[in-house]
């Protein structure tokens, strides 16, 4: 029997560790029951963190975990999925095709960053979105230090105001401040469609991000959106014109392309709808999990959102499910009541809410700590011990807060 993951996200990984745990718990051994993962690399890219500096340091191996657990790794590039047939077909890194059959599938294929068709955005915008993306930009940002103080050389507009914009633009004073000096005279803008910033935060913590984007000098334009981009700078819709050589794309996310091969119901966001198991609905041995599934949280219309806090647990559900369904155990339906938000706000500190209603905990530096631990402990993969590694797999502890 063969279970293969695509993906080495956060989704992807633990659904390799939890799949394997509930191996080796019903004493099954890899030769009876084979399990892989899919990706182009054996790495874990941190993107929660990509709107930091150094981006290039921010991934962790995977390859040691997963020979730990026994888990095969298979490099390349899932390009198309066949139902009928139970397979996945891949591109190696050397352009060769393979194909590998399957009796689960689990999709953990996440998501990308949405970018529509305005004119310019292509040519002259940046993100944060994947680590090629945020290396680009952070190369960018220093070489302006090599033009000249005009044009906007010093402006940097983002477009976007939700959780990604707030945090990429909280931390862009201080990079700025690094490359041009201390006493540069920057300028960052949000740039927000919306008529309030953080459109998704609810009411409650919306004056302390404001207030910690006033501290911070973050400019805010609501009720607009970008309308063209060229060298010059940006246009906004209102017909504002800023000058800048430097546009940050944070303005939503859509799940990736491949989750539109599987023939299956989806949100406007492109992921795939699944039970309360994360099985696809009438599509035979399928499970999909993280940003690439809409799944219930609990009973009271609460939906995961596209993150690693629920991608890590809905990975873990999704690796034991798939597993158990080949061993002839029981399942375990996927549920996630606890939610928390800690948003990054620079060198304004942090703001740490707790549940659906997201009623502030925590805020400052108190909060900034609590956000450098998720940032640097927490969302990192286990040790390469097989015990550790299985134990923290565990579906029902899985980012329990």
């Amino acid at each position: 029997m063969r279970l293969l993951i695509i993906g080495a996200g956060f989704a992807g990984m633990y659904a390799a560790l939890s799949s394997a745990r509930l191996r080796e718990i019903q004493g099954v051994s890899p030769d009876n029951l084979e399990i892989a993962l899919i990706a182009p690399k054996p790495t874990l890219v941190v993107r929660p963190r990509l709107y930091e500096p150094k981006p290039e340091t921010l991934t962790a191996p995977l390859l040691d975990v997963l020979k730990a657990i026994d888990v095969d790794y298979i490099q390349g590039s899932a390009e198309t999925i066949d139902i009928k047939a139970q397979t996945v077909q891949i591109t190696t890194p050397k352009g060769t095709r393979k194909t590998l059959s399957y009796d689960r599938l689990v999709v953990a294929t996440g998501s990308r960053l949405f970018r529509p068709n305005i004119p310019g955005l292509a040519e002259h915008g940046f993100s944060v979105d994947s680590l090629d993306d945020a290396i680009a930009l952070d190369k960018h940002l220093h070489g302006l230090a090599d033009r000249p103080a005009v044009n906007g050389r010093d402006t940097v507009v983002v477009a976007g105001g939700g959780f990604t914009g707030i945090e990429a633009a909280t931390e862009l004073p201080a990079r700025l401040r690094g490359i041009f000096g201390k006493e540069s005279r920057t300028r960052v803008i949000i740039v927000e469609r919306n008529s309030a910033i953080a459109p998704d935060m609810g009411e409650g913590p919306r004056p302390l991000i404001e207030d910690a984007l006033r501290k911070l000098g973050v400019e805010i334009r609501l009720g607009a959106g970008v309308a063209s981009l060229d060298k010059s700078g940006v246009t906004l819709s209102t017909g504002e014109h800023i000058e800048t050589e430097t546009v940050v794309w944070a303005a939503g996310i859509r799940a990736a392309p491949l989750t539109a091969q599987i023939p299956a119901e989806r949100d406007n966001f492109g992921r795939l709808l699944v039970d309360r198991d994360l099985r696809v609905p009438g599509v035979q041995g399928v499970f999909a999990t993280g940003d690439a599934a809409r799944a219930a949280c609990d009973d009271e219309g609460n939906y995961a959102l596209m993150s690693c806090q629920h991608a890590t647990r809905m990975g873990a559900f999704a690796g034991n499910n798939a597993a158990a369904e080949l061993l002839g155990v029981p399942t375990k339906p996927y549920h996630q009541k606890a939610y928390v938000t800690c948003l990054d706000l620079g060198e304004a500190g942090a703001l740490f809410t707790r549940g659906w209603e997201r009623k502030v905990e925590m805020v400052g530096d108190i909060a900034k700590k609590t956000k450098q631990e998720i940032n640097t402990v927490w969302i990192y993969p286990p040790k390469a011990e097989r015990a550790a590694a299985l134990a923290s797999a565990d579906p029902e502890r899985v980012t329990d807060l």
